[in-house]
């Protein structure tokens, strides 16, 4: 079969012949193997029908990226875009959106999703993370009854299994599709400090060599030498053949740090083609920009042909450094983990600095499903005959067994990570009787898991039972309804019963808009302790601010409202119409960071502005907005 110039997978005309009968399909086939032309097959088949098709996507660079892409292939008229931040032609028949939005849309029976023909779920294994794995059964389980799904991912070992839970709640046939062979061959290899580029089992024996006749603890006995991996030294031993590559680092900051130390090296030439452009781009950005610490290192680096990319940095630089690296003009590109997700921009060579990471409360070793995400994007179709794969390892955490289950295949299955949010019970009760109700709880792909029938009881159920309790004791459901404070809060998608408490009450009357400001700045800050703070700005506003929030008993006991002191560093000159640049000055957060503080602002605004009819707090709401936005106006696009 052809289709826009391919000659089709056998998977592929599997999936095409299941969305032909209008099945929902789970595709399941290595990065790089053409999941994609699936979804475009989809498109294809009802952009133009009177339906609607939803593409959802884990985070927003994905979205933005599918957005840009979609626009190029449908044209603009065709495509609209909706991430919280951004609303951009709603109407249109291809909706591209994080799927946090297509779950609230689901929730709340937006009317608009009455013409879905299909949701295409990208990554759909995201439904293993421990935080936000409801987002994707909630998704599933609250779709219209005509919606068909499109599940993709990389591997899914359950795929079966997953796929005859979708079948059992909606009712409808669900294909399984299973493509195993890659595209481009993957050799997984291993950088160790003494071997270079070896295999594990090399490593291993060299460890236990080097140890013979060591005892942890004696005297007299030296304990082996043990040295850091050098990333320097292993793009060396990759050579330009391999090139170019992908470095996955786990920090930021070293990203930038390894990006400058390889283009100080000398190993690569200074390309004044590339000089040329990024000084054209830069000719007509503002001053403040290109005197950015983050700037100045990106323009030491890109010259030599190296390059970083985090969600630290300007829209602007980052956008640079795709282009570059799609023209095929840098050689190495130092990376935190998201670009692996969904980013169509494969390498030839995928490097780790480390196999172990932080995931906010301790290191751990990456589970197969990461490892093989990441190494995935190793090795471009039609251009290299084989990818590698090539991961840092440090001797002092080896851990042979271990390494070998990560490395050797992916066998994480999906796994429910289901639980019951406010919003949710929220919106159960005020959409459903208590018979739905019922049922929707036993819906769950942890209850499938669990294997509990449909009649039974479940955990599910008495944490459900919990959560009413202490919603009607808070005053958000009386019988079996809604209150006026529970509808408003069935509208709030984070911190529901805090935000509830602060302006579904009479606790803002009487606030300023720079009171309101602080406040829903405190909502969305997600406090680091690494962040500083250099210049706060303590007033009166500040202080009859926080002594209303002690004094308030539904109110003081939540810590998000503890930081609002210190984050009058970013509030109040943006309250004063600073520049974006100014306010920089007073923290050490990362411009990219601010930029996403700003935004979240927004987005709860949005939120807040739809679920009250409180007028006067509109027209508040509606003036902190525009001192948001003028502070962040042409950010993206400069």
């Amino acid at each position: 079969m052809e289709y826009k110039g391919f000659t089709l997978d056998r998977f592929q005309e599997e999936a095409a012949a299941g969305i032909e009968n209008n099945y929902s399909v789970v595709v399941s086939a290595p990065t790089g193997s053409g999941k994609t032309l699936v979804a475009d097959y989809i498109i294809d088949k009802h952009l133009h029908d009177g339906s609607k098709i939803i593409y959802t996507a884990p985070i927003k660079a994905l979205s933005n990226q599918k957005y840009k892409d979609f626009k190029a292939e449908y044209g603009a008229e065709n495509v609209g875009l909706l991430t919280g931040d951004f609303v951009e032609n709603p109407g249109a028949p291809l909706l591209i959106m994080t799927t946090e939005i297509y779950r609230n849309m689901v929730l709340t029976e937006d009317p608009g999703l009455d013409v879905v023909s299909y949701v295409i779920f990208d990554e759909i294994h995201f439904i293993n993370d421990v935080e936000r794995g409801y987002v994707w059964e909630e998704s599933i389980i609250f779709s219209k009854p005509n919606a068909r799904f499109l599940c993709l991912s990389a591997t899914i070992p359950n795929a079966e299994e997953f796929a005859d839970w979708i079948r059992i709640i909606k009712r409808h046939e669900v294909l399984v599709v299973r493509h195993s062979t890659r595209s481009v061959p993957l050799h997984k290899l291993f950088y160790d400090y003494e071997l270079g580029i070896t295999t594990l089992k090399d490593i291993k024996e060299e460890i236990e060599v080097a140890n013979t006749g060591y005892i942890p603890g004696q005297r007299g006995r030296k304990k082996p030498r043990i040295q850091k991996p050098s990333h320097i030294e292993l793009i060396k031993e990759i050579g330009a053949d391999r090139l170019p590559c992908f470095f996955f680092v786990f920090s930021r900051d070293r990203c930038e740090r390894n990006a400058v130390a390889l283009s100080k090296t000398g190993l690569f030439e200074v390309n004044p083609k590339i000089s040329t452009i990024v000084r054209d781009r830069l000719a007509n950005a503002p001053e403040q920009i290109r005197s950015l610490k983050t700037t100045q290192h990106l323009r030491q680096a890109l010259s030599h042909g190296v390059a970083f990319h985090h969600a630290g940095m300007l829209p602007m630089l980052k956008n640079l450094v795709e282009e570059l690296f799609e023209a095929n003009m840098i050689k190495v590109l130092y990376t935190t983990e998201t670009f692996a997700v969904g980013i169509n921009m494969p390498a030839k060579t995928v490097c780790f600095e480390s196999l172990r990471k932080y995931d906010g409360s301790g290191f751990r070793y990456l589970n197969s499903k990461e490892y093989f995400q990441i190494a995935g994007r190793a090795g471009r179709r039609g251009i290299d005959s084989v990818g590698y794969a090539i991961a840092m390892i440090d001797r002092r955490d080896f851990m042979y067994k271990a390494l070998t289950r990560m490395t050797g295949s992916d066998t994480l299955p999906i796994k429910s990570q289901f639980r019951l949010s406010v919003n949710t019970v929220l919106n159960l009760i005020g959409r459903h009787n208590p018979d739905e109700i019922d049922l929707i709880l036993t819906m769950s792909l942890y209850s499938y898991q669990k294997k509990m029938p449909l009649k039974e009881g479940s955990e599910i159920r008495r944490v459900y039972k919990n959560l009413v309790k202490q919603l009607k004791t808070a005053g958000y459901v009386a019988g079996e309804e809604l209150t006026a404070k529970g509808v408003f809060a069935s509208q709030i998608y984070s911190d529901e019963i805090l935000t509830g408490e602060l302006f579904a009450t009479d606790f803002h009357k009487g606030l300023s808009e720079y009171q309101i400001m602080l406040l829903i700045g405190g909502l969305c800050y997600e406090h680091k302790s690494r962040t500083e703070f250099y210049k706060t700005f303590f007033n009166h506003e500040v202080k009859t601010l926080l002594n209303r929030i002690s004094s308030e008993p539904g109110v003081k006991r939540y810590r998000r409202l503890k930081h609002i002191k210190i984050l009058t560093a970013l509030l109040t000159p943006c309250y004063n119409g600073a520049s974006f640049f100014e306010i920089l000055k007073n923290t050490s957060m990362l411009e990219g960071d601010v930029i996403r503080f700003y935004r979240q602002m927004l987005d709860r605004i949005g939120q807040i502005r739809k679920a009250t009819s409180d007028n006067d707090l509109i027209s508040r709401l509606d003036f902190v907005q525009e001192k948001i936005q003028n502070t962040i106006a042409d950010l993206d696009a400069i």
